[in-house]
C-alpha cells in the first residue's frame, strides 16, 4: 500500500537545544533505516518550512501507523496521510 505523508515538525521552543539535537539525530537514524528498507521509498523538503513529504510502501494501515508513532519527532509532528492507488493511466 503506498502512501503520501505530510509531516510538519513542531518542537517547542523552550525543549533544550541538546535534547532536540538528540533527537534529531535519532529521526535521522531510524528514517534512513526504514529508507534502506524500502518501506520509506521517498522524502522531500517543503522549501521554507519545517515541513516534508514522504512516500511509504507498506502491508497495512496499521504498519504505517507503526513506522510513524516510531519516529523520536513524532510527539513534535502534526502528520497528514492520504492513501493512494494505482492511476489507470500509468505504465508503471
Amino acid at each position: 500500500m503506498m502512501f503520501l505523508v505530510r509531516m510538519d515538525v513542531r518542537i517547542p521552543h523552550d525543549l533544550p537545544a541538546a535534547d532536540v539535537d538528540a533527537i534529531k539525530l535519532r529521526e535521522k537514524n531510524y528514517s534512513q533505516d526504514l529508507q534502506r528498507s524500502g518501506k520509506w521509498q521517498a522524502i522531500y523538503r517543503v522549501v521554507g518550512e519545517y515541513a516534508n513529504y514522504s512516500l511509504f510502501d507498506v502491508e497495512s494501515n496499521d504498519e504505517l501507523h507503526t513506522l510513524l508513532s516510531g519516529l523520536p519527532l513524532f510527539p513534535y509532528m502534526e502528520i497528514h496521510v492520504t492513501p493512494l492507488a494505482q492511476h489507470p493511466s500509468s505504465i508503471r
